[in-house]
């Protein structure tokens, strides 16, 4: 026999994680990836570009669902017809490395790593870069991502540094980058500086000082003092300006206890302790509060001189010690005056350089050393942590007479992301890249791209382009990309390197590796002759966000190599990551894009949001509050985990807080409900073939097909198809899954369901295969449109199904994208009635709810009012017998006068309306109240009317209908419901023949649970038997009951139901129940067919010997019923006890007790 279906196991029985590990194997067999890119060879390009994650910890959920988007995104694009190579990255330089090996050897400072070596320094960096590697592997490929971790790159690897090298030269040589100073956000444990995106990771709420001091003016008629506020203390010694509003008014305050006088802004008096008048309490005196001897603005303040805190820079008191102005000063906390300490704030440090305070490339007042410490110069305090010093500072402040007031105060405050220490804003030296003037063109790049959610890219990301500053991309540190500039001591002489050829060219070495310990030795001598000092490195790597950013270019080791498919897959097709990403690796992307080629790096972007704990809380290893992936995955397999990412808020950039639950709910809500559709194809489709020979399920002309169900899932197949097609090609991954999701729901719970019986046969074999043939294709359908999202079970389901096509694709994943069927068309007319219909079913089942009327209870009617006279003929043909069934009701009718039971009216649809009507949103609405039935009726078949001015379309109206009560009935008789479009009129009385019906089934439903129970198969012939086990009363109403309902329950079992007298003797019982069903018992049985021996007749054909006549009863009751049906052909011939018999097939014996009854039954009749 050909090759075909082989039947499955139980859902119950089903692992999917077992199941998926069998296709790991499988896949790594075929070499399934490395087939499906050989298969694609020569198709147009889709570029993709992964971005580095650090192989220093394990993957995570953020990673996972990353991870799970991108392989959706790319399987997808292979599937339709492109060559998508995918490698795996990784970010190898940096912080998140060098603070590892911090922690490993416990080293605190730059003299510890210099005591060292650089060089053992960063190759202890070197040997832990790809500790986890093997571990991202391995999860990455059980989540079923297809990516190439052998042909990867790695930020370390010498031909990417260079490419970063020659991106640097690039921007060098086109004037966008300089040399400066830049207040940072700066780690004194890592001793670098962070960039802002660094920085805000990780802030945390901190108790700081808040202190009031005072700076007495010079020349002052009232010896006032200007007071000024702050948290940090520490930067105090570095006083060398103050800064006020220039538009603010500020007072004069004199302290009537000691006379003192301060200057303070208008409306911050309340904050300088003592200034503001109170009221007493409890009949005491009130504060009296400062008297208020003058005022003046901001602007004549300014250039006004004070007393410096401190004498450590008194060398700068011809510029220093003056009030500025500056707009950034506000009222809403502090004193209105701000103290600047220019080497550790930013505004401070422009408002000083603005203001003549310092110039631009002087050396700054930084006392502070890369550790925190205060240099020597700082008398006082030298040695001691800045924030340590804080302390001692004030009780110098105190006891020189300054400070005004001592108070803390809690406030929200960055700490370093890796050593977890608060962190300072301190002036440091870098290399900048020019972004401030490049705004524009990075904006309008921006608008080149298509981002999903688009919110992200217009909002968020354009607000951070359009204000960003220019792009310190240096860091003080060892493991990284060095800086490639080589300069003489004071930067007059500079000489930027682009490439290992040119430095070798320069040095007359050979360079094998660019990392700091193997160039910084070596020195370029000075174009302007011997006799001035070579050049040499400067010591700063690149920020590893400048390497992340270069990723496009360095990876390909451009320009070096690949150039020209570089230049031809440039920019990428499609990129994703997190949401946090806007400011990290999507912003450098598009900054050095811009600056090298004038265009975005990247076409397409998914961002999502972040994964949370399911308290909504960060999740966090030390908390433990999350479930780890891998155990997730091992308990319900990576295609649930995926699935239920991909269809949560994280594909629209919101946050999602993890559930196990969720992924669990994945599994019994989708996978096995599918399972189970595609279980009961196999099955029928095996019974099918045994029953009526050789089959072929790919090769049924679905064209012909005729039942209405059939049509409306394929036709229903084919808009899916389109659909997913449609927004796959926009990247929106929110609405395919659904829809996917959709479609699972309507075929199990909608075709499936409804056609159970036709998959069985009842229909005869013709309409059966036609109802095969159309599960199978839909199956298959599904199974490729799925299986970017659920490559495992899609694959699973494939193997088996492909037996059926001969020289079909070896792997689900090799086969094209589903295109719409030929000769099948969507059929919109047919997809709306069933969708209408599953809403008459669904509403239905509330009304039986709502009245307590259990859908084993039948009702008499239902009624159905639409105005469309297609679906009116659809309901009441052929889906008449699905609503029938499934609502258990005995009459259906149609009614297209909406007005016979409900009042009509319309409603806008705002989420269509309410951006185009804007300020006439109120004009409109009162007008479509306004209209009139037969306006609603007609729009309801032109899909088009004016109102109010305005065109509304087929969605700009929703045509709402509600119930209204015949007149002479009551809510008890009678109840109807409806969403809005279809109203749905329920009969809720009920009357004797519809109570016997109710029994019926009751009966029918038992049966088949007691099936269920024994685990009899699908199909598995047996005996139905019932005994009355009630009073003379109740089992004679039962008797009528059975006699009533005899056929309808004869086809429902597909057998006449027995009584229990008519069991053979001895006959063993498979299953028995004891029921009672509206107060009346009774007992239900089933059994295997057997021979029934006919004892009368045996008798006398035995000449009234009944020994004899049971022997030949037990020699009968012995044999398989197939067997002697097969052997007899009417007569069978026995020897027993010597002596001949001629058995007769329906007077000797019968094949079934069944048989028996008929005959009996048909005699009666005759």
């Amino acid at each position: 026999m050909a090759d075909f279906l082989v039947d499955v196991k139980e859902g119950k029985d089903f692992s999917f994680p077992k199941e998926e590990d069998e296709i790991m194997k499988f896949w790594s067999d075929i070499e399934a990836f490395e087939q499906q890119l050989k298969k694609t060879e020569g198709m147009p390009e889709f570029s993709f570009y992964d971005g580095p994650p650090f192989a220093t910890g394990m993957p995570h959920y953020g990673h996972i669902l990353a991870g799970t988007i991108k392989d959706v995104v790319t399987r997808y694009a292979s599937a339709t017809g492109r060559h998508v190579v995918r490698r795996f990255g990784w970010d190898c330089h940096g912080l998140p490395v060098e603070y590892e090996i911090d922690q490993k050897l416990g080293i605190k400072s730059k003299d510890d790593v210099m005591k060292m070596g650089i060089a053992a320094y960063n190759e202890e960096c070197r040997s832990i870069v790809t500790r986890y590697a093997k571990e991202w592997e391995t999860i990455v490929g059980r989540m079923g991502r297809w990516i190439d971790f052998k042909n990867d790159y790695k930020t370390m690897d010498p031909n990417f540094m260079e490419s970063v090298w020659w991106v640097f030269k690039t921007l060098f040589e086109k004037g966008k980058v300089y040399r400066g100073f830049k207040v940072m956000p700066y780690s004194t444990t890592c001793n670098t500086p962070l960039s802002n995106f660094e920085a805000g990771l990780n802030y945390k709420d901190v108790s700081d000082p808040a202190v009031m001091v005072s700076f007495p003016l010079i020349d002052d008629k009232d010896n006032a003092a200007m007071v000024a506020w702050t948290t940090t203390p520490w930067t105090l010694p570095s006083n060398v300006a103050l800064c006020v509003n220039p538009t603010f008014k500020y007072v004069k305050l004199k302290d009537p206890a000691t006379g003192k006088v301060y200057i303070v802004g208008e409306s911050r008096i309340s904050q300088l302790p003592g200034a503001a008048a109170t009221t007493g309490k409890k009949g005491k005196p009130g504060n009296v509060g400062f008297e208020r001897i003058g005022e003046m603005l901001g602007t004549e303040l300014l250039g006004k001189k004070y007393v410096p805190l401190f004498d450590y820079y008194k060398e700068l008191e011809a510029t220093a010690f003056r009030v500025c102005n500056d707009l950034y000063v506000t009222d809403d906390s502090g004193t209105g005056v701000v103290h600047q300490a220019p080497a550790f704030g930013e505004d401070d440090y422009r408002c000083c350089i603005a203001h003549g305070i310092i110039a631009k490339g002087d050396p700054l007042p930084c006392p502070v050393d890369d550790n925190g410490r205060f240099l020597p110069i700082v008398t006082d305090f030298a040695g001691q942590y800045v924030k340590d010093a804080d302390k001692d500072i004030l009780v110098r402040l105190k006891a020189d007479g300054r400070l005004v007031n001592n108070t803390s105060m809690v406030h929200s405050y960055p700490f370093c992301w890796r050593s977890d220490t608060p962190l300072i804003y301190k002036a440091v030296p870098s290399w900048f890249v020019k972004v401030e003037e490049m705004r524009d063109q990075v904006c309008a790049n921006n608008l080149k791209t298509s981002w999903v959610p688009a919110v992200v890219k217009e909002k968020r990301f354009h607000n951070w382009l359009a204000n960003a500053h220019d792009w310190a991309v240096s860091r003080s540190r060892y493991w990284g990309t060095p800086i490639p500039i080589w300069a003489n001591p004071d930067f007059t002489e500079m000489k930027c390197i682009g490439s290992i050829a040119e430095l070798e060219a320069l040095t007359g070495e050979k360079i094998t590796d660019i990392h700091r310990h193997f160039i910084d030795h070596l020195e370029i001598p000075s174009e302007r002759g011997p006799n001035f000092p070579p050049l040499k490195r400067v010591d700063d790597v690149f920020d590893c966000w400048f390497e992340s950013g270069s990723m496009p270019y360095a990876q390909a080791h451009y320009p070096f190599e690949n150039k020209e498919h570089f230049e031809k897959t440039f920019p990428a097709d499609f990129i994703a990551e997190g949401l946090d990403q806007t400011r990290g690796w999507f912003y450098t992307l598009m900054v050095l894009s811009t600056a090298l080629f004038d265009k975005p790096a990247f076409k397409n972007l998914i961002c999502n949001g972040l994964v949370l704990a399911a308290d909504g809380k960060k999740m966090s290893k030390r908390l433990k509050n999350y479930p780890d992936p891998m155990e997730v995955v091992n308990k319900y397999g990576a295609d649930a985990l995926r699935l239920y990412l991909i269809n949560s808020p994280v594909v629209r950039a919101e946050p999602l807080a993890f559930k196990e639950a969720g992924v669990f709910a994945v599994v019994k809500d989708v996978f096995l409900p599918w399972y189970n559709a595609y279980r009961f194809l196999v099955q029928n489709a095996i019974r099918y073939r045994e029953e009526h020979g050789e089959v072929s399920l790919a090769s049924v002309d679905l064209s012909k097909v005729d039942n209405v169900l059939d049509r409306w899932i394929l036709a229903a197949t084919q808009t899916l198809t389109r659909e997913v097609e449609e927004e796959m090609e926009a990247y929106r991954l929110y609405n395919v899954v659904p829809r996917l999701l959709t479609f699972i729901e309507q075929l199990t719970n909608i075709y499936v369901r409804f056609n159970r019986k036709r998959l069985k046969g009842a229909k005869g074999p013709e309409d059966t295969l036609r109802a095969l043939g159309t599960l199978y294709s839909v199956m298959v359908t599904l199974c490729k449109a799925m299986a970017p999202c659920t490559p495992f079970f899609t694959e699973t389901m494939y193997q088996n199904l492909r037996r059926c096509e001969p020289g079909s694709e070896e792997s689900v994943h090799f086969c094209p994208y589903p295109k719409a069927a030929a000769g099948l068309k969507e059929d919109v007319h047919i997809q709306e009635s069933v969708k209408r219909m599953q809403t008459v079913i669904d509403t239905g089942r509330v009304l039986r709810e709502k009245h307590t009327k259990p859908v084993k209870v039948p009702l008499k009617k239902l009624v159905v009012v639409h105005t469309d006279d297609l679906f009116l003929a659809d309901i009441a043909g052929e889906l008449k017998e699905y609503v029938l069934e499934e609502l258990n009701v005995r009459e259906l009718e149609t009614c297209n006068d909406v007005l016979q039971y409900a009042t009509i009216k319309a409603e806008p649809n705002w989420a269509n309306l309410g951006k185009r009507l804007g300020k006439d949103m109120g004009k409109v609405a009162g007008a479509m109240k306004a209209l009139t039935i037969e306006q609603l009726k007609q729009y309801e078949v032109d899909q088009t009317i004016e109102v109010a001015g305005y065109t509304m379309g087929p969605d700009d109206i929703k045509v709402v209908r509600e119930f209204k009560l015949p007149a002479g009935r009551t809510l008890e008789e009678v109840d109807a419901g409806g969403d809005g479009d279809v109203l749905v009129m329920l009969e809720l009385e009920q009357d004797e023949a519809l109570l016997e019906i109710g029994t019926a089934r009751e009966v029918v439903n038992k049966f088949m649970k007691m099936r269920k129970a024994a685990t009899l198969i699908p199909g598995q012939t047996v005996e139905y038997y019932i005994a009355l086990t009630g009073d003379e009363a109740a089992n004679s109403a039962l008797a009528k009951v059975m006699a009533n309902q005899a056929q309808y329950i004869a086809s429902a079992l597909a057998t006449p139901l027995l009584s229990m007298d008519d069991i053979g003797k001895g006959v063993p019982l498979i299953s028995e129940s004891h029921v009672t069903s509206g107060g009346q018992p009774f007992t239900l049985a089933f059994c295997h067919p057997t021979v029934f021996p006919c004892l009368e007749a045996l008798s006398v054909l035995a000449g009234g010997d009944k020994d004899m006549a049971e022997g030949l009863a037990v020699w009968l009751a012995s044999r398989d019923p197939a067997a002697l049906a097969e052997e007899a052909k009417g007569v069978v011939q026995v020897k027993l006890n010597g002596v001949d018999f001629s058995l007769k097939l329906g007077e000797h014996f019968f094949m079934s007790a069944a048989d028996k009854v008929a005959l009996q039954l048909s005699n009666l009749k005759l």
